[in-house]
């Protein structure tokens, strides 16, 4: 293309906002300057997203709920997010779990579903300034056949009127998320939303596989142009990565519009920091992007589905109140807490230093307050700069924060560490690598100090028991995961008084992940529920069937793997067993029956699990028995299929037998043969993963340069203990991260010792490749040390994503 006048000046911008800083300044290894006069772009805040990511999170107990939400909304607390990007839901998975839609049929609105409104409420209410963004992951499926019709944009804009009837002011509306971009329609959608909403702005295109494309079509498109205020991409700085370069295009950079990091992985909440510290500063130094949303605001859904501790936060443990507040909340609060919408980068004061560090510099409108924040993730070396500021400046005291990147410990992190009096406006700092810090003239930071006071291996408590009576109509019921489809509380029916929980679907949706799979919703503790039954009330309204699940393993795009009980509208019955992903094959039939069943009447169903026995009940007699031991532990959940209402009543899961007892995480310590030290797509592989109490991390053998095996594991249970035995959960299966088998163990040794160098061997188990947990037991035997010998993996390489020891009761 021809290259105009705007291109030239944001070129000459570009370089000189990423220019290295060496120069010689008295003592100091480079100066920089911060000029109240100093051009720039306008900063528009830093978000992040609630999107099939905040379920648990509603049903946490007080006081941690708040604690949490002040840590990510109020001001001088922790993250003191400026801006929160909601989904509009749409019963249809998009990622972890379904979000539910406002408008099912035509016309008829459902004002209260889910728990996004709640959000909302709460997050405006610790910070009223706070902006609002909403996409959509998909549609009702009578939009017509595609997301892009013009029933589609009355649907949204109905969400718009919803909002406003609800006394919230949405800032900004996206199209499709990350499912490309059609120009007609988004001038169409525009025109309808300023007609209503003028104020509102939109963002386009919320894409991550040609994330600029829309761009390039904006330039010679003058009516789409003037439809779309804002450039949204995702993962400009690459996805899942370390985040070192952010890249944006010359045509975006064209348009004069403000480009936005859309939507960017946080990855995990303490390894995900560092990185997340650089794609703050770097989107601005290197791309021109303005603002930056984390995808997601909280990790606050269960560890058996996909991605999983992926925010700025961990909040996994509704039951018990456990949470963790990580590095990456204040990696944002370098930021947040000393910025605010509308202030001006100071280009002459952004860009690299020599030893590789970043900084980027903000002015506040009135040029009275700035603030500097500087990245040192990649500097090789410490290095004293001097900044040199503008008598507007109203810097008779300048404050250094500072977190410490790689420190566990929680004093050093956002800590007030230096007081530098201006000297001639003029100061020194001295960086060194591996830090985040801020600069400022600005006053009122601070630092929350809620914390959980349960232990992380407190578990679910059992027996569980929902009749779904304390909620009133169109709730979801505690603890319960929809993955597909809408569950909500709803008239029992059939003769009898009260509320059920219904399916609620009876369309496919436009879905974001298709094939969109069978509406299914999930409870309970994926860590260990072993021997248990779980059953409930049910009732077909119509020809279908339903399941009822047990021992779920793990769960991806809505599969479930673990035992399935089915039941359908003829009466026919069938037990079966489900594995997901690069393990899934055709289900396994157990056993299998026929009952008398009659529509709209209320049955009991129950599976019943105790070791390698399962059996199978109908009204509480006995119709069936199998032996199978593929799954031993995991949660339980409900099916409908595709898209019939069904009813569910009086749920309960309660315990068949005696349960093993395991010694406490915080007990034991971990060494291995060798490890995969390098962060991976958002996650470490270290040894401590394995005793950590989250399936979600892992231990994994070292694969670049790959080790072979065998390779081990040694437990120390931190005294002389009496165990009789372990289990081994497999790392979590996830397309997203590893789409693979590699590193399932097939075969081991395992080993005891009271002192570290004599070992005895008391167990060699051999184990089908999957990602159900594997259990062992010997003979009880005092002592310290457990060692696991893996012998043999899937692809010579070895991996662990818990390793429970049990603890013999006397």
């Amino acid at each position: 293309m021809n290259i105009n006048v705007k291109n030239i000046f944001w070129i000459i911008l570009l370089y000189f906002s990423c220019n290295t800083y060496s120069g010689k300044a008295g003592q100091a290894d480079t100066l920089i300057v911060i000029a109240a006069a100093d051009s720039g772009k306008t900063f528009d805040g830093l978000g992040a997203i609630s999107a099939s990511s905040s379920r648990l999170l509603y049903d946490y107990p007080e006081p941690e709920r708040s604690q949490i939400l002040d840590y990510l909304f109020k001001p001088a607390c922790g993250s003191a997010l400026q801006m929160l990007k909601i989904e509009i839901g749409s019963d249809m998975n998009s990622t972890d779990f379904a979000e539910p839609s406002h408008m099912r049929i035509p016309g008829e609105i459902h004002d209260n579903l889910g728990f996004e409104w709640w959000l909302m409420e709460e997050a405006k209410k610790r910070n009223p300034g706070l902006k609002l963004y909403a996409l959509a992951w998909g549609a009702p499926g009578w939009v017509g056949e595609t997301f892009w019709t013009k029933k589609n944009i009355d649907y949204l804009t109905s969400w718009l009127d919803l909002a406003h009837d609800k006394g919230f002011v949405i800032d900004y509306i996206g199209g499709w998320n990350e499912r490309g971009w059609d120009a007609r329609w988004y001038i169409d959608f525009s025109r309808a939303v300023k007609q209503r909403f003028p104020h509102v702005k939109i963002v386009a295109s919320d894409d991550i596989h040609k994330p600029w494309s829309i761009a390039s079509e904006m330039v010679n498109n003058r009516e789409l142009r003037d439809a779309v205020d804002i450039i949204g991409a995702h993962s400009p700085c690459g996805w899942r990565t370390e985040y070192t370069h952010c890249h944006s295009t010359e045509d975006a950079r064209s348009l004069n519009k403000p480009l936005w990091n859309a939507e960017h992985s946080s990855m995990t909440h303490n390894w995900g920091a560092a990185p997340l510290a650089r794609a703050i500063n770097r989107v601005y130094i290197q791309a021109g992007i303005v603002s930056h949303w984390v995808w997601s605001l909280a990790s606050a859904w269960y560890s058996t589905l996909p991605i999983a501790d992926t925010g700025l936060l961990l909040a996994e443990w509704p039951w018990s109140g456990y949470y963790e507040v990580g590095k990456s909340i204040w990696v944002y609060a370098h930021t947040t807490q000393f910025t605010q919408p509308g202030w001006q980068y100071v280009d002459r004061a952004c860009g690299f230093l020599s030893n590789g560090a970043s900084l980027v510099t903000y002015k506040s409108p009135d040029r009275k307050t700035f603030s500097t924040v500087i990245e040192t993730c990649d500097a090789g070396n410490d290095m004293t700069v001097e900044f040199s500021l503008s008598q507007t400046f109203n810097a008779d005291t300048i404050y250094v924060w500072e977190t410490h990147l790689a420190s566990d410990d929680v004093n050093e992190h956002f800590v007030r560490t230096q007081v530098l009096p201006p000297i001639n406006n003029r100061y020194s700092l001295t960086v060194k690598p591996g830090y985040i810090y801020t600069v400022t003239n600005t006053t009122g930071q601070g630092k929350g100090t809620g914390r959980a006071d349960a232990a992380i291996d407190r578990m679910m408590p059992l027996p569980y028991e929902e009749d779904f009576e304390s909620y009133g109509k169109e709730k979801l019921a505690r603890y319960f995961c929809d993955l597909n489809g809408g569950y909500e509380t709803y008239p029992a029916g059939g003769g009898r008084k009260g509320m059920a929980y219904r399916q609620m679907v009876e369309q496919l949706p436009i879905s974001w992940e298709r094939p969109a799979l069978d509406p299914v919703t999930v409870i309970g503790d994926p860590r260990w529920w072993g021997d248990y039954e779980v059953s409930a009330d049910l009732l077909l309204e119509e020809p279908c069937r339903v399941e009822i699940i047990g021992r779920i393993s793990s769960q991806q795009g809505g599969e479930v793997a673990g035992y399935h009980l089915q039941l359908d509208h003829t009466g026919k019955w069938t037990l079966y067993s489900q594995e997901i992903g690069r393990f899934k094959k055709q289900p396994d039939a157990l056993a299998s029956g026929k009952v008398k069943l009659q529509l709209n009447e209320w049955h009991r169903l129950s599976l019943r699990m105790k070791k390698n026995i399962l059996t199978v009940l109908y009204d509480n007699k006995i119709i069936g028995k199998a032996k199978d031991d593929y799954h031993i532990s995991g949660q339980a959940g409900l099916l409908t299929s595709q898209w019939h209402h069904a009813r569910f009543d009086n749920f309960r899961i309660e315990k068949t037998g005696e349960w093993p007892q395991y010694v406490p995480v915080n007990d034991m310590n971990v060494t291995a043969t060798g490890e995969h030290a390098k962060f991976h797509k958002g996650y470490s592989f270290l040894a401590e993963n394995c005793i950590d109490g989250r399936p979600e991390t892992s231990w994994y053998t070292e694969w670049g340069p790959k080790t072979g095996l065998p390779q081990s594991v040694t437990v120390d249970l931190g005294k002389l203990q009496t165990i009789s035995g372990l289990v081994y959960q497999p790392r979590r299966e996830s397309g997203h991260i590893h789409n693979h088998t590699n590193g399932y163990i097939t075969k081991c040794e395992i080993y005891v010792s009271r002192d570290n160098e004599k070992f005895v061997k008391v167990a060699s188990p051999v184990w089908q490749a999957g990602t159900s947990s594997k259990h062992v037991e010997w003979k009880p035997v005092e002592t310290r040390y457990v060692k696991l010998v893996a012998v043999e993996g899937v692809n010579e390489e070895a991996s662990i994503g818990e390793l429970n020891i049990i603890v013999n009761k006397r």
